[in-house]
């Protein structure tokens, strides 16, 4: 009779002979011999014999057989057990064999599930750190040949007859390129690259792989599968994942794994395309929206400034222009306006402004007429906002400059003598597109070469700042400014203002801002060394 090892570890006195034991029990002496086994024993060890030394399986010969040993583990056949000790009366050992091939495939199994888990919380981290498609194909071929197989593609669809392609081996080098062959001839990656409907990944037979699909010096294909990277709303491309001969295929687990990975490559990479699209389109619509760069226009200098009433903005409510003469149009027209409201909103109305505007170029000679039919145009419109702005013809005379100058609602602009002196150009009218009709009053400037007109938008005056942030920069500080400027070109002018203005404010919240400067130039113009860009001018 000898005791169970659960007793021994409950400390249950109750024994049991080792006949009727639960579990496979060998029973050896103080020198190693087989004193007695029985038949679940006999059927698991078959070569182990009463009377003779222990010697099968090796772990279990070699384990020590003192009162305090530990369990000892190993291999028996295809199964692992655990051989617990139990010490007898008379110095012997009992070893009782329980198997633990199932509890270890299941450790190992859930070991395995937690890496897995583990590298795609890793990988989805850094596939959507970035919203760059080259940057999101790279690591995705990087982590599908350091996790999934010996070297993998990843290949993006187009419209263009070459997918762009990247490929990785495991030691992590990147190569960029084009796929220089047909994509119907590998099966899978053309029904891949649609992305709709979802298909399964394929398997290929490696020895019908076209060459641009390995890798220089991989070596001999063992398996090849083609898994599709599903994307949101739009196909994603191909993950391409090739193993060296004589390595066993993909299991089912690690195909599915795959799959896995695969759908979170595919989310970023068609997130990183989306987003570089959007991208696109706003850059386009924006390139019409953005102030424009100001030059010389007949020999007239003309400076812009603006700022957004958010930093992070580009565009806003505050817009002005500069256009050249024309035929129908002898005069160079300025114009500077403020739309109601800020933001995106404010912006797209700007620009449908701003277009009317230009077509209504052919009337810049006569400001009252512009404005009727700029207001009538916005009150038969669906925009409930208003806008402010200023007119400005401006003809060369001689070494003068000739301004005609027209407001709506807005605030007149400043004139900068020479010698500093500040003046209001007389001119007057009401908002466009609140009332049916308006009224407006023109004023008739010259400057004299030194002289300066400045058209600035509220968010100049208005800009609360200073030293308790609530007060505002004022018509008063603007005029003590521009005095400051009296002789300067243009851009110097925008910039002493903006910078006066910008220093007010601080991190304080603004409005949109914007001045425009139309200067007489000093001297007479030298043309630059290549002809077009603007020169210096002489004294």
């Amino acid at each position: 009779m000898i005791s169970s090892p659960d007793s021994s570890r409950t400390g249950d006195p109750c024994v049991v002979s080792v006949a009727a034991a639960p579990y496979p029990v060998v029973v050896t002496d103080t020198a190693g011999h087989v004193m007695e086994l029985n038949d679940a024993a006999l059927a698991l060890l078959p070569e182990v014999r009463v009377g003779e030394a222990l010697s099968s399986p090796g772990w279990l010969a070699d384990a020590p057989r003192t009162p305090d040993a530990d369990p000892v583990r190993g291999t028996v056949g295809e199964g692992f057990f655990a051989a617990h000790p139990s010490v007898l009366p008379g110095g012997g050992t009992a070893w009782w064999l329980v198997e633990e091939t199932a509890h270890r495939a299941a450790v190992a199994e859930l070991e395995a599930e937690r890496e897995r888990t583990r590298f795609l919380t890793e990988a989805s981290s850094a596939l959507l750190a970035s919203l760059n498609l080259d940057r999101c194909m790279e690591i995705t071929a990087r982590l599908a040949a350091a996790h999934l197989a010996d070297a993998a593609l990843v290949i993006a669809p187009t419209t263009t007859r070459k997918p762009p392609m990247v490929s990785c081996d495991a030691e992590g080098r990147l190569t960029r390129g084009t796929v220089s062959g047909a994509v119907q001839s590998v099966p899978g990656l053309a029904e891949a690259l649609r992305g709709f409907p979802p298909v399964p990944s394929r398997w290929i037979d490696p020895a019908a792989a076209p060459g641009w699909l390995i890798p220089d010096g991989f070596g001999e294909v063992g398996s090849l599968v083609i898994t599709p990277l599903p994307g949101h709303g739009v196909p994603a491309g191909a993950l391409v994942l090739l193993r060296r001969a004589p390595r066993a295929a993909f299991s089912e687990t690690e195909e599915t794994f795959a799959g896995l990975f695969a759908a979170r490559a595919g989310a970023a990479m068609s997130a990183a395309r989306l987003y570089a699209e959007q991208n696109a389109v706003t850059d386009t619509l924006m390139r019409d929206l953005l102030p424009p760069v100001l030059r010389q226009t007949e020999g007239v200098e003309f400076a812009g400034g603006y700022r957004a009433s958010v930093d992070t903005d580009r565009v806003g409510g505050d817009f002005y222009d500069v256009h050249p003469p024309s035929e129908d149009c002898p005069d160079a027209l300025a114009v500077l306006g403020d739309v109601a409201g800020k933001g995106l909103e404010a912006a797209v109305l700007t620009g449908k402004i701003r277009n009317t505007l230009h077509a209504l170029l052919p009337m810049g000679g006569d400001h009252g007429q512009m404005l009727r039919l700029l207001n009538n145009a916005l009150c038969n419109s669906h925009h409930a906002r208003f806008v402010t702005l200023v007119l400005a013809s401006v003809r060369r005379d001689d070494r003068d400059v000739l301004l005609r100058l027209t407001s709506a609602g807005h605030p007149p602009p400043l004139i900068v003598r020479r010698d500093g002196t500040v003046e209001e150009a007389d001119t007057g009218g009401s908002l466009i597109g609140v009332m049916p009709s308006i009224v407006s009053r023109t004023a008739e400037v010259r400057l004299v070469p030194g002289e300066t007109c400045l058209l600035y938008t509220d968010g100049v005056t208005e800009a609360r700042g200073g030293p308790l942030g609530d007060t505002m920069f004022g018509e008063q500080r603007l005029r003590r400014a521009l005095a400051e400027c009296a002789g300067l070109p243009a851009e110097a002018v925008v910039e002493r203002v903006q910078m006066l203005v910008d220093q007010w404010i601080g991190d304080g919240d603004h409005d949109d801002i914007a001045a425009l400067a139309i200067t007489a130039p000093r001297g007479a113009h030298l043309s630059a060394v290549d002809g077009t860009t603007p020169g210096r001018y002489t004294a």
